[in-house]
């Protein structure tokens, strides 16, 4: 039966909270059939069960009770066919698929977060089509497959597109077939609301700097009085700081752009001091032979000292080195940007503050405190490095002045 629970997570379609309800509703259903739980669901059994709890249960339970043991018939099924020869072909087949779009990632030097995200969306789009090999999967599988995640998965419209996109990425680098889901039109999609952005006053922006930890603080400090993206200072080197120019260099930020922000002039002392100290663990870390630090794409060939030179070197390293996933190397990775939201996320709840902020809120604390000094918004789309004016404009519905000047009848 612990096999039926595995089974339950791979394909992720019952919330971890439910699966030992539906392991008990299983179990329910052997003791009244009598049956072993490797002799699979009996129809005419089933049906005396569900008859037998409906006189004495909640419908939501029956209902419960009817899905686990229709999941469980699948478990059995599909654990049937994976014992056949033709199961195990197929089962490689999709393996060495998976393979092929790890190498095509890589040499298309796509992020690490990205090839997991993608061999996630593929894994469960394998497990959705179990036993079919890859090359005989379409457009409608994948046109089930996402009106799926719409209708009884309920995800998000974002979720949805980022799966629409890794499996357009498996069929058009992968198998070749671009043309096999070009014009899903009848795909169900799920609707994209429209969200105003989380903002915080100045007073609470100061209150949780103020009960931040180093280097926590001075990340947050960058993060407001910048407008960067969380990845984007912790992905910092020191050679993207001019503190003569007081300048910040984002390198491959969103959509692989570059772009200039400013340094604020309040931090520059104690970022001095922070990367006395950082210079100090990237010395330690040459004289005990670590391999330095991770080059972006094809630098490192083109500098082959560069992961030793300091201007290479993460502002805000990590605690501890770890091995490279993909090149095996040991190396001193940048801090965690879970780590930085976790001690946020505690410095919100410590203040008590009734917003549901992220570190992303200090970015847009940043744009609408610039809005309501009377910044042009060009500017600030500069800054903050959209390629759209429109989407920067969303400040202007959160800002604290009112933009437009209207009094409210109730205020005369």
């Amino acid at each position: 039966m612990q096999d039926f629970l595995v089974f339950l997570a791979d394909t992720k379609q019952v919330p971890e909270k439910q699966r030992d309800f539906y392991l008990h509703w299983v179990r329910r259903y052997c003791s009244f059939a009598g049956s072993r739980p490797e002799e699979g669901i009996d129809q005419d059994a089933c049906r005396r069960f569900l008859q037998q709890l409906e006189r004495n249960k909640e419908p939501w339970q029956v209902q419960q009770a009817k899905e686990a043991l229709a999941l469980y018939r699948h478990f059995i099924d599909t654990r049937a066919q994976q014992s056949s020869p033709r199961s195990s072909t197929v089962d490689q087949t999709w393996k060495q698929a998976a393979e092929e779009m790890v190498r095509i990632l890589r040499l298309k030097h796509l992020s690490l977060s990205t090839e997991k995200s993608y061999l996630s969306w593929l894994r469960r789009f394998y497990l959705a089509n179990r036993g079919m090999p890859p090359q005989e999967t379409d457009g409608c599988h994948i046109r089930h497959f996402l009106s799926d995640l719409a209708i009884a998965k309920k995800v998000a419209a974002s979720t949805q597109n980022q799966a629409f996109n890794a499996l357009l990425f498996f069929f058009r680098h992968v198998l070749d077939r671009g043309e096999t889901i070009e014009g899903l039109t009848s795909t169900v999609r799920a609707k994209a609301g429209k969200r105003l952005p989380v903002v915080l006053s100045r007073d609470e922006v100061m209150a949780l700097l103020a009960i931040l930890d180093d280097p926590y603080r001075l990340a947050c400090r960058l993060i407001y009085g910048g407008g960067l993206r969380i990845m984007e200072c912790l992905r910092l080197r020191v050679g993207d700081i001019d503190f003569d120019k007081h300048l910040i260099t984002i390198r491959s930020g969103k959509g692989d752009k570059d772009r200039v922000t400013m340094l604020p002039a309040s931090v520059v002392d104690e970022l001095r001091e922070h990367l006395v100290e950082v210079r100090s663990l990237f010395e330690a870390d040459l004289a005990a032979g670590y391999d330095g630090v991770a080059l972006p794409q094809a630098l490192e060939r083109k500098y082959p000292q560069g992961p030793k030179e300091w201007i290479w070197q993460w502002v805000f390293p990590a605690a501890s080195v770890s091995t490279d996933p993909r090149t095996r190397q040991v190396q001193r990775h940048h801090l965690l940007d879970n780590t930085l939201q976790r001690r946020f996320r505690a410095a919100v709840l410590k203040l008590d503050l009734q917003k549901r902020a992220t570190v992303h809120s200090l970015r847009h604390s940043f744009a609408t405190h610039l809005l309501e000094n009377g910044y042009d918004i060009r500017t600030i789309q500069e800054l903050l490095g959209h390629a759209n004016l429109q989407t920067t404009m969303i400040y202007t519905h959160v800002a604290g002045r009112n933009l437009l000047g209207v009094q409210s009848p109730l205020d005369r």
